[in-house]
C-alpha cells in the first residue's frame, strides 16, 4: 500500500477576475522510505500541490475541485480542519521554501522546536527539549545545547535550514514535504542538505516529497520523478529511465538546459516561450506554443497519459494508444 496516493488532483482558486484552475490532473503516489522528485519551471504547479496535500488551499482561497489525496488509506478531502490539525506537523510536515523567513526572528530556534513538539505530543517541556536536541543532533548540527539557545540572526543558511528541517522531523512524520529547500544556499551546503535528506529518509524510512526546480537535485536524491508543466503531470517515471532516455519534449528541453563541461561557448539551450499563466493555458497539449513536434492536431486535443516501453507515463501526443512512437523525438 503507498503511503501517499495523488489522484487526478484539480485545484481550483476564486479570484477576483473569477475562478481559475492551475491544476488539473495531477497523479502519482510515494512509499514509505522513497525519495519523490516534482520538478519543473516556475509556475509549473509544485508548491500549490504541496499546499493542497498539506490541507492548505482554504487559508489561500483554494480548494480541491476533483480528485483524490489518500494518506495511508485516509483520504484526506474527507476529514475536517480539525483532524488535518492533528495530522499536519505530526504525520506530515512541510519544509518550507526558504529557510531565511521561515524562523521567527524573535524567538531562539529551540523554543520554535519545542513549540511544534508540545503541539503534537503529550510531553513535558524537559523532555521537548531533550528530543529536540537529539534531533539537531543528527543532523549534524555541531554544539546542538547552545545553538538550541541562539536566534536566528546568530547562524549560518545551513544551520537554519538544519533548524528547519529539525522541526519538520522531531515529531516523527511519515511523510516529509520539502518545498525547494536548498535554493538559498550556496553548492556545497546545498550538498551536504541533499546528503542529509538522503540519510534521514532511510534512517527513519519516511516518504519524502523533493520539490525543486533543479534536475542535479533530482538526480542525486530522488528515486522517481514527476515533470510538471502548466499544471499538468507531463512525464513520470524511474529517475534513471527519465534522465537517460526522457520521452517528452519537455523533459527533452529541461535537460538540454543543464551546462555541461566542456561544452562550446553559446552551444547552451533554452526553451522558447514562457510558462503560460494560469489565465491563458492553451487549448490541446499546453506545451504546444513551445514544443518543436507540435502538430494542429497538438493545438486542439488534449493528449492522454500513455505508459512507454521504458517504465515511464508520459502525457504526449506522439505516443501511439499501444504506446510506440509515431516518430522520433528531437535529440
Amino acid at each position: 500500500m503507498s503511503l501517499l496516493t495523488v489522484e487526478n488532483l484539480q485545484v481550483s482558486f476564486k479570484t477576483r477576475d473569477g475562478v481559475v484552475e492551475p491544476l488539473s490532473g495531477i497523479s502519482f503516489d510515494i512509499d514509505p522510505g522513497e525519495i519523490v522528485g516534482l520538478v519543473g519551471e516556475t509556475g509549473s504547479g509544485k508548491s500549490v500541490t504541496a499546499q493542497a496535500i498539506m490541507g492548505l488551499l482554504p487559508f489561500l482561497n483554494g480548494q480541491v475541485s476533483g480528485g483524490k489525496i489518500l494518506f495511508n488509506d485516509q483520504d484526506l478531502l474527507a476529514i475536517s480542519e480539525k483532524q488535518y490539525q492533528q495530522l499536519r506537523g505530526n504525520q506530515i510536515s512541510l519544509i518550507s521554501q526558504n529557510p531565511m523567513t521561515s524562523l521567527d526572528p524573535v524567538y531562539r530556534v529551540g523554543d520554535q522546536i519545542v513549540e511544534g513538539l508540545k503541539l503534537h505530543l503529550t510531553i513535558t517541556r524537559a523532555h521537548a527539549q531533550k528530543r529536540a536536541v537529539d534531533v539537531m543532533t543528527s543532523l549534524g548540527i555541531p554544539n546542538a545545547e547552545k545553538v538550541f539557545n541562539q536566534y536566528p540572526h546568530q547562524l549560518s543558511g545551513g544551520l537554519k535550514q538544519r533548524i528547519v528541517i529539525a522541526m519538520g522531523l522531531c515529531a516523527d512524520p511519515k511523510l516529509l514535504i520539502a518545498d525547494e529547500p536548498t535554493t538559498a544556499l550556496d553548492v556545497t551546503v546545498q550538498a551536504q542538505i541533499i546528503e542529509l535528506f538522503k540519510q534521514t529518509t532511510q534512517k527513519h524510512n519516511i516518504g519524502l516529497i523533493m520539490i525543486t526546480h533543479d534536475l542535479g537535485i533530482i538526480s542525486h536524491l530522488c528515486d522517481r520523478v514527476v515533470v510538471l508543466y502548466a499544471g499538468n503531470v507531463v512525464e513520470t517515471g524511474p529517475v534513471t529511465s527519465v534522465f537517460t532516455e526522457p520521452q517528452h519534449p519537455y523533459t527533452q528541453a529541461l535537460l538540454d538546459c543543464i551546462p555541461k563541461l566542456g561544452m562550446a561557448d553559446r552551444s547552451l539551450h533554452a526553451i522558447p516561450g514562457n510558462v503560460p499563466s494560469v489565465r491563458t493555458f492553451p487549448d490541446g497539449c499546453r506545451y504546444h506554443p513551445r514544443c518543436p513536434l507540435a502538430t494542429p492536431y497538438c493545438r486542439v486535443n488534449p493528449p492522454d497519459t500513455i505508459q512507454t516501453r521504458n517504465n515511464t507515463r508520459v502525457k504526449c501526443h506522439q505516443f501511439s494508444p499501444n504506446g510506440e512512437q509515431r516518430h522520433e523525438p528531437p535529440c
